[in-house]
C-alpha cells in the first residue's frame, strides 16, 4: 500500500509538471515528460527507500536504482512520445497517453525494485 501511494503522489507531480511545461511553456511533450519523470522519480526513490521499503543508504541500491530508472525513463518517454505523435494533442490525450506509460513503468519499477534493488 506504501508503495502505491508514494507512487500516486509521485505521479501527480510528474503529471503536473509534464502538463505545465508542455501546455503552458510549449515545451516539446519528450522534454516536458522527461522534466516530470525526474521530478516524479527523485521523490519516489526518497520517499520509497524510508518509508514504504525502510532501507538504509547504499551505493549499490543507488546505482542499482539509477539503471532502472534510466530503463524505465526510456520507456515511459517512449511510449508518452509515440502516443503523442498518433493520438490528437489536446490534454485528455495526453493524459491517456501519460497514464498507459506511467502504468508501464510503475510495473516494471515495482517488481525490479521489490525483487532486487531493495534486497541488496
Amino acid at each position: 500500500m506504501r508503495f502505491i501511494v508514494t507512487g500516486a503522489g509521485s505521479a501527480v507531480l510528474d503529471f503536473g509538471l509534464t502538463m505545465i511545461l508542455q501546455y503552458g511553456f510549449d515545451l516539446p511533450e519528450w522534454i516536458a515528460k522527461a522534466c516530470g519523470f525526474v521530478l516524479g522519480t527523485t521523490v519516489a526513490y526518497l520517499i520509497n527507500r524510508r518509508w514504504t521499503f525502510k532501507a538504509e543508504p547504499s551505493a549499490a541500491r543507488f546505482v542499482a536504482v539509477v539503471v532502472l530508472y534510466l530503463v524505465t525513463f526510456a520507456v515511459q518517454v517512449g511510449i508518452y512520445s509515440w502516443l503523442s505523435h498518433i493520438w490528437p494533442e489536446t490534454a485528455v490525450y495526453s493524459l491517456f497517453a501519460f497514464v498507459i506509460a506511467q502504468g508501464t513503468a510503475t510495473v516494471i519499477n515495482f517488481v525490479v525494485q521489490r525483487a532486487v534493488i531493495f534486497k541488496l
